[in-house]
């Protein structure tokens, strides 16, 4: 039985959110069993039936220890319910976006007071750290009520009015990720319920972490990226991250308000945004460094003039949230992402540039954010260069980075041959470093499916109806691909590369079918834009 939680609308008047949390499968579908049969589900060109042999083979290779909500007898059927269909020439990355579709599954618990959430750790209970992560994933499910579930276990009141402390432990960007959400789900009603939760969370925040003007400190621990070069378990410093979630949670928040007819809320977040976009252009900005890096506040010192001597991964995240200012010369520092000395290694992005003198120093198994390959930030910077290739041509960065980084990530989601997602890895050989296998079994801390679909693919819903498609693919490598069964603001999106034009029969090029039907089409792989 899920507890009863009220929101407020745009009218004031309560909002029962009972009815966000039993959307599309209906409030019974709470536990999946098995069935002798799974639906086919609404695919316009593939056929699940092509892509039930990842499935069978992760089930096989898995001892299910122990079970979870939805088991892996009853997987296939989940995921035919709710996964887009996805195909390519790459058998990595294909198998990865199917097997990361699996685990999110897997990571989706009935927690001990009774309600639906995601770990973060196979077993263990529900952690905020990555929950931006698993609603960036989730809104391309079919069946929204999983992360309607998600959003209401951190963000909804308890006895005394405050969301679960636990949501404060570790900086998040819940908000922002809930409105791109709907950008996918078009769900006005599920804003509007969640739209009071928002602005406590936010005021939490504030309370928590804010300085008085208006800037953002954190430990390196609680940005969930501890032992840094960089930062501290204690020290309270100006960090990139915290400060560039605020903003896209104050952008977000504006854009929510706006929606719901709420001016004078939307003008007060957009100011908020406005001071903590001068605060990581203006004070976490590296001029001879052309990077953004955390600034040192230690305890007695008398200013705060005192930038990191590193770059670190962190730098990139102002661009998942779209913040740095075009012309200003911002994107300069994308050109570390590709230079050897700096992020670019065998086995992926490193997390500290690789010149630093202190680029991996010893740490005895505690995280260490000091090089070390993490999908948590992989994931981060993947999804900002995504923002950055769509948004502003004039950068040192082309598609073929974001092809090459998408392979190696899939790449290295394997261990002893098998699929597996874990916390960090070795940048040059790729192998995972945590000591015990068991601790990252599973490790729901990044995305991947999301990078495919938004950035591969390339399809990003816009506001009223557009539907944008844009292939972070170079011409010169797939000569096919299809998405199918995207359920995308109340259309099923299929979109299709086929450069001879054999392999589906559909025509040749890049083509986008809404409800089976063509709706765009190019020769090659460009940018569509259609409204639909």
């Amino acid at each position: 039985m899920i507890m009863e939680a009220k929101g407020r609308g745009a009218t004031g008047a309560p909002v029962d959110r009972r009815t966000i949390l039993a959307l599309s499968a209906g409030a019974a579908a709470l536990h999946v069993t098995p069935s002798t049969a799974a639906p086919a589900g609404p695919l316009a060109l593939l056929d699940y039936a092509r892509f039930a042999g990842h499935v069978a083979r992760f089930n096989a290779q898995d001892r299910e220890e122990p079970l979870n909500l939805i088991p892996n007898s009853a997987a296939w059927e989940w995921m035919t319910r709710n996964v887009p269909a996805f195909e390519c020439p790459d058998p990595q990355i294909e198998e990865i976006y199917w097997y990361r579709w699996w685990t999110y599954r897997k990571a989706l618990v009935r927690t001990a007071g009774g309600q639906i959430s995601a770990t973060e750790f196979y077993a263990r209970a529900p952690v905020s750290s990555a929950v931006g992560h698993h609603v960036m994933e989730g809104r391309w499910l079919r069946e929204r009520h999983w992360v309607d579930h998600i959003l209401h276990y951190w963000l909804s009141p308890g006895a005394d009015g405050s969301p679960p402390k636990d949501v404060f432990k570790y900086s998040g960007w819940t908000i922002w990720a809930a409105y791109q959400r709907w950008l996918v789900t078009a769900d006005t009603a599920g804003l509007r319920a969640f739209f009071a939760d928002f602005q406590t969370y936010y005021r939490g925040w504030e309370r928590e972490r804010m300085n008085p003007d208006g800037s953002f400190w954190q430990y390196d621990v609680r940005d969930a990226m501890e032992e840094s070069i960089s930062g501290s378990r204690t020290d309270r410093n100006l960090r990139p991250p915290l400060n560039s979630y605020m903003y896209g949670n104050a952008v977000a928040l504006a854009k929510i308000a706006e929606l719901l007819g709420h001016a004078d809320i939307a003008r007060d977040y957009r100011a908020k945004a406005e001071g903590l976009k001068g605060v990581v252009q203006d004070r976490l900005w590296d001029a001879d460094a052309q990077f953004f890096k955390g600034r040192y506040v230690h305890p007695g010192q008398p200013d705060d003039r005192m930038l990191a001597d590193v770059r670190e991964e962190i730098g990139f995240i102002p661009w998942y949230f779209d913040l740095p200012d075009k012309g200003r010369g911002y994107e300069t520092a994308w050109a570390q992402l590709t230079d050897p000395r700096g992020f670019a290694a065998p086995a992926g992005i490193t997390t500290a540039e690789r010149r630093h003198p202190r680029f991996r120093y010893k740490v005895e198994g505690r995280c260490e954010w000091n090089g070390p390959v993490w999908p948590f930030a992989t994931a981060q910077t993947l999804t900002a260069l995504g923002n950055l290739l769509n948004n502003d041509r004039q950068v040192p960065v082309r598609s073929r980075d974001y092809f090459v980084s998408m392979s190696k990530y899939a790449r290295t989601t394997y261990r002893n041959g098998k699929p597996y997602i874990g916390e960090y890895l070795d940048e040059v050989t790729g192998e995972y470093l945590h000591n015990d296998p068991e601790r990252g079994r599973y490790y729901n801390h990044s995305s991947f499916c999301d990078l495919v679909i938004n950035g591969l693919v390339g399809l990003r819903p816009q506001v009223g109806g557009e539907m944008v498609v844009n292939p972070l693919i170079p011409q010169d490598s797939w000569d096919w691909f299809a998405l199918d069964g995207v359920a995308c603001q109340g259309r099923m999106l299929t979109i299709i590369w086929d450069r001879s034009g054999d392999r589906y029969g559909r025509g040749k090029g890049l083509s986008m079918m809404a409800d089976g039907r063509t709706v765009a089409r190019s020769g090659k792989l460009e940018r569509l834009s259609v409204k639909i």
